[in-house]
């Protein structure tokens, strides 16, 4: 008989970038983006009231080096996601604040495998420097918004995520989708792990060929299936 994935309900919780995003109750995030303005850093978090809690501005360094900072809901930095250059997989680091420093990493997450079109990331903490075995783990389609975010190599889930579409949304090109946090799970670091799903999404479709208006006419076609 197949092993029934469990949710974390309780316990410590478990805070990546910071506690004060860890909630006793699951959270319900919003995320929008314009889908014809992907690189622009267009990317808003909001609560199920509408409220802003998170926005990621983008900063082009060069082609090589891209990096996205997160902000809370008042502007202030509060991880700053960088690509890392000329690897295998794709690789993103997240660091404390606006740093890059290596002493500021917070975690680092990796495509396992490059030609895979479903997403499975493994992120590692910055304390394992074996990265033997991740810390967290995602795995699901990324062009269909559902994924779901596992707690290690365990069927734990500690965030899922699904898509929000309406008549409104694809007229208007914009792109929204929902997560769900369970409790106790720093909502923020899931956030982190949405951003770089989202880079290393738009990096594959412009890659092969695709843009943002191959994205856009995906949804279309996705939501009058």
């Amino acid at each position: 008989m197949a092993q029934q994935p469990s949710f974390v309900g309780s316990g410590a919780a478990v805070a990546v970038i910071s506690p004060q995003y860890c909630c006793p109750y699951p959270v319900d995030l919003a995320i929008v983006r314009k889908v014809m303005t992907i690189t622009d850093g267009n990317f808003v978090v909001t609560d199920t009231n509408g409220n802003i809690l998170f926005k990621v501005k983008g900063v082009f360094l060069t082609f090589l080096h891209q990096r996205r900072v997160l902000l809370d809901g008042a502007g202030n930095p509060i991880v700053t996601l960088r690509e890392k250059a000329m690897t295998a997989h794709h690789r993103w680091q997240v660091f404390r604040g606006e740093s890059t420093e290596p002493r500021d990493l917070i975690f680092s997450a990796k495509t396992s495998s490059v030609w895979n079109v479903r997403t499975k990331l493994d992120v590692f903490l910055a304390n394992n420097t074996k990265e033997d075995v991740c810390d967290f783990r995602v795995k699901g389609s990324w062009f269909e918004r559902s994924c779901t975010i596992y707690a290690g190599e365990s069927s734990t889930i500690i965030a899922q995520m699904h898509k929000k579409h309406t008549v409104q949304s694809i007229l208007i090109g914009k792109d929204n989708f929902a997560v769900t946090v369970y409790p106790n799970i720093d909502y923020a670091f899931i956030v982190a792990l949405i951003v770089i799903l989202d880079e290393i999404n738009h990096a594959s479709s412009t890659s092969s060929g695709g843009g943002g208006a191959d994205v856009g006419a995906h949804f279309g076609a996705m939501f009058s299936g």
